[in-house]
């Protein structure tokens, strides 16, 4: 088993990773500035309550890992869909960087299908919707995506379509050739299955997959 730092760990796919690598028998190191609020209680999870974009948190916090799961996210407010933000880039380099000094080497990271060249792959209307509500939170992600694959790290890519809260199913699809992607929806707990299974698995190593439901 690895121990592993779940960045962004509080709510949402993170929150669902902490659960899936404790019940397969991962020692888990949480990072969200409210990780305090975590509502687990395993003693192979410590609790730590940092900034993704503190350089000396995200040191600190690298101590003693075998593989990095960052699942960085915001919320898509007026002001964000309108000006975009920098979360991602900001937080990806500060990661990348303390990775490379200290030898971390595997990582696994969470962006989203529209990231890259899934740009305009949804079809007409999806593509409308997707540029018109999240396209400037997304060129965000794809500086996010850049600074991973220009990196020497061992990294995996995931980009899951449209988030669900439904129940996990063991059912979804990971597809790497692009011909096959398109949109649809995909339940949180099953991305965290697939982000928790590369600890241990080179399967898509240096692969960025679309994840559909």
């Amino acid at each position: 088993m690895a121990q592993v730092l779940v960045i962004g760990a509080s709510r949402g796919v993170g929150l669902a990773v902490v659960r899936r690598a404790l019940g397969e028998g991962h020692d888990v190191r949480a990072l969200a500035r409210s990780a305090d609020k975590i509502d687990i209680d395993d003693p192979r999870l410590e609790k730590v309550s940092g900034d993704a974009l503190s350089a000396r948190e995200v040191r600190a916090a690298l101590e003693g890992i075998d593989a990095v799961i960052q699942t960085l996210g915001v919320t898509a407010r007026p002001d964000t869909i309108v000006a975009g933000t920098k979360v991602f880039s900001k937080a990806t380099r500060l990661l990348v960087e303390a990775m490379e000094a200290v030898g971390v080497a595997r990582l696994i990271a969470l962006t989203g299908f529209g990231t890259g060249d899934s740009r305009n792959q949804g079809g007409c209307l999806w593509d409308l919707g997707f540029n018109l509500f999240l396209g400037r939170i997304y060129d965000d992600k794809n500086v996010q995506e850049h600074l991973i694959r220009h990196s020497s790290l061992a990294w995996t890519i995931a980009r899951p379509v449209i988030l669900t809260d439904g129940p996990a199913r063991s059912t979804y699809r990971v597809i790497v050739d692009p011909r096959d992607w398109r949109g649809g929806f995909i339940a949180r707990g099953d991305v965290a299955e697939f982000l928790v299974e590369q600890v241990t698995s080179e399967r898509y190593l240096r692969q960025a997959p679309v994840l559909i439901g």
